[in-house]
């Protein structure tokens, strides 16, 4: 070793240590803290969802129910619109279906009726009579389909 040559004091080059695993770049800081804030947006919109929904597997539990009783009578049919009138509560509650009868529930149920589909005018108008009349023409099974159909097709 010369000491007069300065090029032979200087060391090899010596690389830094790699960095470690924590703690992390700030961007991914960002990242997980965005990450977190849309899991508890999903997180609390599916909640509302499923709280605003809920009525349709009630109403349909009580459907399923009604189905298992004898069918045609006044009593049945009765049972049926409550079944209807309470969904319709639970979905349009500023229209204040439950005051509704005759003509102005059937106008109503047709009203509401989803998917952009003819309404069944005339067994909806069946089905609310019924209610009032102690022999009637109107299908319970057909009723009951359609009132399957008013109920899982709503969407509010």
């Amino acid at each position: 070793m010369n000491p007069q040559d300065p090029l032979s004091q200087l060391r090899d080059i010596h690389l830094p240590d790699p960095g470690g695993f924590w703690p992390p770049a700030p961007g991914w800081w960002v990242l997980t803290a965005l990450l977190l804030a849309a899991l508890v947006f999903l997180a609390i919109r599916l909640l509302r969802r499923w709280q605003r929904q809920r009525w349709k597997k009630a109403a349909l539990a009580e459907l399923e129910r009604l189905a298992g009783q004898p069918r045609g009578n006044e009593r049945w049919f009765a049972a049926l619109n409550e079944i209807l009138k309470r969904s319709a509560m639970a979905c349009y509650p500023d229209q204040y279906p439950q005051t509704l009868s005759g003509e102005q529930w059937t106008a109503f149920l047709i009203d509401t009726w989803p998917d952009n589909q003819e309404p069944p005018r005339a067994l909806l108008a069946c089905m609310v009579q019924a209610s009032w009349q102690p022999d009637t023409p109107c299908p319970a099974d057909e009723a009951l389909a359609v009132a399957r159909f008013w109920i899982r097709r709503q969407s509010c």
